[in-house]
């Protein structure tokens, strides 16, 4: 069945409280204090039957100044207002404001109840109602029926739960697919239940046994019950008053305000990119920086607004902005919000979410306003390609990319889909279902060739230069998969080449000078000469009268080319002495199945100085196993 949510709204003592318990029975002022002053502090909670069998939750707001952030918070969820208007009064100060807050939070259904018409006559009523309906002009509440009753004598009040009824079914239907999402409007403790906590579920759906996190504190816990209208359910969907009760959760773990949502589904965040509408109502513009108070959902955070396009904005005037707050708080794309001043308090603007996970903007620059302006009204692909382009080289992963867009997931996947065969989002992460854009990979491989041609100019003599080196080069965000699929790309389109942990251009050749080619010939036939008893490359260095870096480079030239085989530090011997060595030693082990030290000595024919380098680089290269104090060859 339809699940609707009904929301008073209206002045203080203009009679909110009686008229729901005019038509439930429901007296929704509990708190103690309350029922001595006469006056709604907290918000209370009813239902009623319709005639037709739908059930209303009802949602009774206080009208009292000083409580407007309670009303905003029971503001949340609300499909129909009844915007109440004494008509021994009239519109009064928090009527407009309560219009405003209706207004800005993207309430579309409602009607206007004139109370306490008992204490005025039909000339005075007339003139109430001429001037609700210049009020209500312009607003959501135009056209919309305007019913005097009476809670006192009952006058009106059938006609009042007829209306209703009749409007109930124009609230187009709330979808129970997407996110589960629960902002927290009470906590309480209740014997031999533990913690509750209640709220309006405004999406998606809650079952007992679920296991639940509560944002932005990332405390995690299990459902154990779960009471719509004071009934035990197994599940709760949106547009239900919801009362959930929960395994081993501390009341102080909880505060209005809070977010219950399924583990790892939202991110909770200090900046917010918004849309902003700044009221008519205003005196004066508003300017950047301003201090603000934020309500959103159920909760109210400090911040300041940063206009990115403008240095202040004018009353009636909208804009993009980013919110940074005081207080992480958990939002999902198009989430209505209020804003009010910080002193004196009073609503003064409001808007929507266009980005709830942003990166934190500079001002003034077209590119980012323009693109989140883009978001206000843009395309769903055109959306996700945008924040898909705004992640650089991190990239952004699907589950993020669903409270960015509050695209419906299978609707998200298939546009995915579409942007991947189009080449212009990438997934380089399958498992964790991360994504880069075609450009920002581009960009990547565009500074990789960048930096392999300074590289080669840099060390000409060097094949490649190592992978590690060529990573280190980019931001520390560079996710290896990328690094790698990057890589992998550039060797496909045969723009690189990968030589064990090293890569080059393509088009890179060694190329030496003439006297690089004198020192390679001098070198390459000192070690040719010396076979197993070469110089150490320090002495080497001094005796053919060389210069160091270039003789150094070109000894690395040859190890990379095979002909030269490194040892140990600074001690390097030919290939061809290398080889011939261990061709002695493997027939020696055919034959004789073990070796000694000394046998090997004899073998080699070398001093102490050499025997153990070249013995231990048969160990490290899997041709020879040291059992004991000798040696055996290692199974192939």
């Amino acid at each position: 069945m339809k699940q609707i949510i009904l929301g008073t709204a209206g002045h203080i003592d203009h009679g909110k409280t009686a008229l729901i318990k005019a038509i439930t029975g429901i007296n929704t002022d509990r708190l103690k204090e309350e029922q001595l002053r006469g006056i709604t502090i907290e918000l209370g909670f009813a239902w009623i039957d319709l005639p037709s069998g739908r059930r209303l939750g009802i949602v009774d707001v206080p009208g009292h100044e000083k409580f407007v952030k309670n009303m905003v918070t029971g503001a949340t969820g609300i499909d129909i207002v009844a915007m109440v208007i004494a008509a021994d009064e009239g519109i009064m100060p928090q009527t407009r404001e309560h219009m405003e807050i209706c207004s800005l939070l993207g309430i579309k259904h409602g009607l206007v109840v004139l109370t306490k018409i008992d204490l005025v006559d039909e000339e005075w009523l007339e003139l109430v109602t001429e001037e609700i309906m210049d009020f209500t002009q312009g607003t959501f509440l135009e056209n919309s029926p305007i019913l005097p009753v009476s809670a006192i004598t009952g006058q009106g009040i059938a006609e009042f739960i007829r209306a209703l009824d009749e409007l109930s079914t124009k609230i187009p239907s709330r979808s129970s697919s997407g996110l589960f999402r629960l902002p927290v409007d009470r906590v309480f403790t209740m014997k031999g239940f533990g913690t509750v906590i209640t709220g309006t579920l405004i999406s998606g759906r809650v079952s007992v046994g679920e296991d639940i996190m509560i944002y932005p504190s990332g405390i995690t816990s299990k459902v154990r019950g779960i009471q719509v209208h004071n009934q035990s359910v197994n599940e709760a969907e949106a547009g239900m008053r919801t009362a959930i009760n929960f395994q081993g959760l501390e009341k102080t773990s909880v505060n209005r305000g809070d977010v219950l949502a399924s583990p790892k589904t939202l991110t909770a965040g200090y900046m917010l990119d918004v849309s902003i509408h700044f009221l008519a109502s205003n005196k004066k513009p508003i300017k950047n920086r301003t201090r603000v108070r934020f309500h959103t959902g159920t909760s109210e955070v400090l911040g300041i607004i940063v206009f990115l396009d403008r240095d202040e904005l004018a009353p009636g005037e909208t804009a993009v902005a980013q919110l940074r707050l005081d207080t992480a708080t958990a939002v999902v794309k198009d989430d209505k919000f209020v804003i009010r001043s910080y002193s004196p308090v009073r609503t003064i603007g409001g808007g929507h979410i266009l980005n709830p996970i942003p990166r934190k903007h500079k001002r003034l620059k077209p590119e980012i306003f323009d693109g989140l302006k883009g978001l206000v009204n843009g395309e769903p692909e055109k959306i996700i390609a945008f924040h898909v382009s705004e992640s650089g080289y991190r990239g952004v992963n699907f589950s993020d990319l669903k409270i960015m867009t509050n695209i419906p997931e299978k609707q998200l996947q298939n546009l995915l889909q579409e942007l991947m065969s189009k080449k212009a989002v990438v997934q380089f992460d399958k498992k964790n279902q991360i994504y880069i854009h075609g450009d920002n990979l581009k960009k990547i491989k565009k500074e990789t060739a960048g930096y392999l041609q300074d590289y080669h100019q840099a060390y000409p003599l060097k094949t490649g230069m190592s992978k590690e080196e060529l990573k280190s080069k980019f931001p520390a965000l560079l996710d290896s998969k990328l690094f790698s699929l990057m890589l992998d790309q550039m060797i496909r389109e045969k723009e690189i080449i990968q030589a064990e942990n090293t890569v080059c251009l393509a088009s890179h050749t060694v190329s030496l000078g003439v006297d690089q080619s004198d020192i390679k010939d001098k070198i390459l036939d000192v070690y040719i000469q010396s076979g197993l008893t070469p110089p150490y490359f320090k002495e080497l260095d001094k005796t053919l009268d060389i210069n160091t870096s270039q003789a150094k480079d070109v000894l690395m030239l040859l190890v990379e080319e095979g002909k030269l085989f490194k040892i140990k530090e600074d001690l390097y011997f030919h290939v061809e002495a290398v080889n011939e060595l261990k061709r002695k030693v493997v027939d020696f082990l055919i034959s004789k199945g073990e070796m000694t030290t000394p046998q090997f000595k004899d073998i080699a024919g070398v001093s102490r100085k050499y025997l153990i380098p070249l013995i231990e680089y048969f160990d490290a290269k899997n041709v020879t196993i040291r059992v004991g104090d000798t040696r055996k060859l290692r199974s192939r």
